[in-house]
């Protein structure tokens, strides 16, 4: 039985990834990959360009991760990414939506690049947000990067350890969408959710199981369970969860170029929980003409 291989959560240069869209599927293509999703923050910008591209012989599923918050049981809030699947992407809430998460980023990454300034760091927001495109999401990595660039950190990751991770000095809080609405937002526009990393605990506060079981009941179609930051322990809890609320499992990269070590397929999707997904979905996944 020939084996299909799918990654349904990927990066370009449209959000924080180092690969135009283009040139992310040829890779995916290379890489020997049947179906590939792009799901760049909140922007459904690199679409047009990806399917443009689209070798023979892959899929592509178009998509996006949206930037969101729970609420824990003690009242937190806690921030969650949702990725979205084949929905409509002119549907008017979600363009609204999007476009307040992309001026959210922008404002809170010039918060945090002028705070840094003043401290003394070689970083201009208006530099940074001058290489990016007028409509792109903008985030932390375009911020790591300018650190990187300046010599002040080696790499991406250390930037975020040392000034930009959570709790560090300069990290500011977005204004992110209630992850019941965009579960909502994403159904009515006839597309398919999925909990991205539900339990990586080295990004921060997590969701319980029994926030995911509400998110189910709500309409949620799946849980990330295979992700590189989640350990053996934790998916095979993931697992058992999603097989006992009914959810889609899968299983992604989260790829984003040389911003991480990460390689494209390095996680995957099994065939017949993708088949599952596309079930509950009004749109399929495009192929080459």
């Amino acid at each position: 039985m020939v084996r299909v291989r799918i990654d349904l959560h990927t990066h370009s240069t449209v959000s924080d990834g180092t690969d135009s869209p283009g040139d992310l599927v040829r890779l995916a293509a290379d890489a020997g990959l049947d179906v590939v999703a792009l799901t760049d923050h909140d922007t459904t910008a690199g679409w047009e360009a990806a399917v443009s591209a689209l070798p023979a012989g892959l899929s592509l599923v178009p998509g996006a991760e949206l930037s969101c918050e729970a609420l824990a049981t003690d009242g937190r809030r806690v921030s969650v990414h949702v990725l979205a699947y084949l929905f409509d992407p002119a549907a008017p809430a979600l363009v609204a939506e999007q476009q307040r998460l992309r001026r959210e980023r922008r404002r809170r990454l010039r918060v945090m690049a002028e705070r840094m300034a003043a401290d003394g760091l070689p970083v201009d927001a208006d530099d940074i947000l001058g290489r990016l495109d007028p409509d792109a999401p903008a985030g932390r990595p375009h911020l790591a990067r300018a650190l990187v660039r300046a010599g002040v950190v080696s790499t991406v990751d250390e930037a975020f350890t040392r000034f930009l991770g959570g709790g560090r000095g300069y990290f500011v809080p977005r204004a992110d969408t209630p992850v019941t609405t965009a579960i909502d937002m994403i159904a009515e526009a006839g597309g398919v959710t999925v909990l991205a990393h539900p339990f990586a605990t080295s990004r921060g506060p997590t969701v319980s199981e029994e926030t995911i079981a509400e998110l189910a009941e709500r309409g949620l179609t799946g849980v990330e369970v295979d992700h590189p930051d989640h350990d053996p322990e934790t998916r095979r809890r993931l697992r058992e969860l999603a097989d006992e609320l009914g959810l889609v499992r899968t299983g992604s990269s989260d790829y984003h170029g040389t911003n991480k070590t990460i390689v494209i397929g390095q996680e995957t999707t099994d065939a017949d929980q993708f088949e599952a997904l596309l079930a509950r979905a009004s749109r399929t996944p495009v192929t080459a003409s």
